[in-house]
């Protein structure tokens, strides 16, 4: 559909940290993804679901939002301020990269990793054009929820109940277009079959919807890089 996949083991400054970028000819956006807690760039899940979009036109970008000397301090894999300046940090590289300045930019966030979304989302603003939350803990964005304007969409397991109820309440305070998607019989970690399958078809639709569009403005001309 947009050509072959290249794929790029890369440095992201300023602290190099090491990623993967799957890039298309000719993609319909970039979705960024922000890993959850005692994860990385490895993440089977997040490959996962970053190659189905890779199939359905999508550049995608993993990476760690940790250095290893700093992994080693496990607080700091709950220190949403600290790993959503480094989603944001990396939001600016990505915005003046060749391969993928121009693109529009959604972000994926699992668990932990949806809350640094959600943060970076809030901060960055119209920058931001999709948010998909994968049993995300939205609660841990604290005020941040409020101010995410771009549409955003909860994806959480029907047995994860707990966090079932947090995205519940999350969903009324987002400020944006959302909606919540329940996964029935699936758990916190989308381990039971085609539970992931079934994150892959709603944030595959979801990024379609919010990406593609922009994706066309983009290409009449020349986007202003995130600062």
């Amino acid at each position: 559909m947009n050509g072959l996949v290249k794929k790029d083991d890369i440095l992201i400054p300023p602290l190099d940290l090491p990623g993967c970028l799957r890039s298309l000819a000719d993609p319909r956006g970039i979705v960024v993804f922000a890993h959850g807690s005692g994860s990385s760039r490895l993440s089977p899940r997040n490959r996962y679901v970053a190659e189905a979009l890779n199939r359905v036109g999508f550049s995608t970008l993993l990476f760690d939002l940790l250095t290893l000397d700093e992994e080693v301090d496990r607080s700091n894999v709950f220190d949403i301020p600290l790993l959503a300046e480094r989603l944001v940090a990396t939001m600016k590289w990505v915005s003046t990269e060749p391969r993928t300045a121009n693109l529009p930019i959604g972000l994926f966030g699992a668990s932990t990793g949806a809350a640094a979304a959600l943060v970076a989302a809030a901060t960055l603003g119209d920058s931001i054009r999709a948010v998909v939350s994968r049993g995300g803990r939205p609660d841990l964005a604290a005020a941040a929820v409020a101010k995410v304007r771009a549409p955003t969409l909860l994806i959480v397991g029907g047995n994860d109940h707990d966090v079932l109820v947090l995205n519940r309440s999350a969903l009324t305070r987002l400020a944006g277009y959302k909606e919540l998607k329940m996964i029935p019989g699936a758990s916190h970690l989308f381990s039971e079959p085609g539970a992931l399958d079934a994150v892959v078809v709603e944030a595959a639709a979801w990024f379609a919807r919010y990406l593609e569009p922009a994706a066309r403005d983009a290409r009449k001309g020349p986007t202003h890089a995130i600062r």
